[in-house]
């Protein structure tokens, strides 16, 4: 007898003489049916995945998109226009002389026809003046006569506001009593952080001026807990230097000093 596995019958003889209550053979038998069926819902549920994008973007979009009309307007203010220098514009007249100007005609031999204006005569030019054109003279004009230089020219004393270093200055500034009255001035007043263990030493830098106060104080390196704070107020506080002097006059100097900081155990 031949058997078809695509049909049941081979079930019944499988589970002859056994329990086909028990669900293994109700599990078999419906077997076929259910693989249809998952086979139809995972095909139906694949082509509706795959088209449901297409679908979308064949639908049009209902909204239309806000378009922004806002437009940003920013004044520009316009330089004032230069006025264009006026071409061929002539020269203001010149002030009426005190004295009448009578023209001089230069002699040149001529025929009589050719005359065009005749020289001045002596009794016209008496006690006036000669020049290129005629001019009326203003007896009540005011005769100006231009400033005579001194012939001394002012001296300007040039200011040398530069940095002078230390190692390159003709006198070095000093503090009053010496540099090692500074040192104590520094060690008296400057107040160590009650830190156990601490230990270092603190670099500032100051520029003694031409009057020998200290200005741009300056920490380049310290130790932290407030070390560098407290060197600037102590040389804040510090007396007057006499200030370097380079040929012969007085300038500023830069001057570097390490603080050596030790708390006590």
């Amino acid at each position: 007898m031949k058997l078809d596995i695509l049909k049941n019958q081979w079930l019944d003889i499988v589970f002859e003489g056994r329990n086909k209550t028990y669900g293994a053979y109700e599990l078999r038998r419906t077997n076929r049916k259910t693989t249809i069926k998952a086979l139809i819902f995972g095909a139906v549920f694949f082509s509706i995945a795959v088209a449901t994008p297409l679908i979308i973007n064949l639908i049009p979009n209902g909204e239309e998109e806000e378009i922004n009309t806002d437009i940003k307007i920013t004044a520009i203010k316009l330089p004032p226009k230069k006025e264009e220098p006026k071409l061929n514009v002539p020269p203001p007249p010149p002030p009426a002389p005190k004295v009448d100007v009578i023209k001089f005609v230069k002699p040149v031999v001529a025929k009589a026809e050719e005359v065009t204006e005749e020289p001045p005569k002596i009794i016209e030019v008496k006690d006036k003046k000669l020049g290129a054109v005629t001019i009326k003279g203003d007896p009540d004009a005011v005769l100006t006569v231009e400033p005579v230089g001194t012939g001394k020219a002012a001296v300007v004393e040039e200011v040398d506001n530069q940095i002078y270093n230390t190692a390159g200055i003709e006198v070095k500034p000093d503090f009053p009593g010496g540099i090692n009255k500074f040192y104590k001035f520094v060690g008296d007043n400057y107040q160590t952080p009650e830190e156990d263990g601490l230990k270092g030493k603190v670099y500032v830098t100051f520029v003694v001026e031409k009057d020998g106060s200290l200005t741009d104080i300056k920490v380049i390196r310290d130790i932290g807990y407030g070390t560098g704070k407290e060197a600037i107020r102590v040389l804040k506080k510090c007396p007057k230097w006499t200030p370097g002097e380079q040929n012969g006059k007085a300038v500023r100097v830069l001057y570097s000093l390490p603080i050596t900081i030790q708390s006590a155990d």
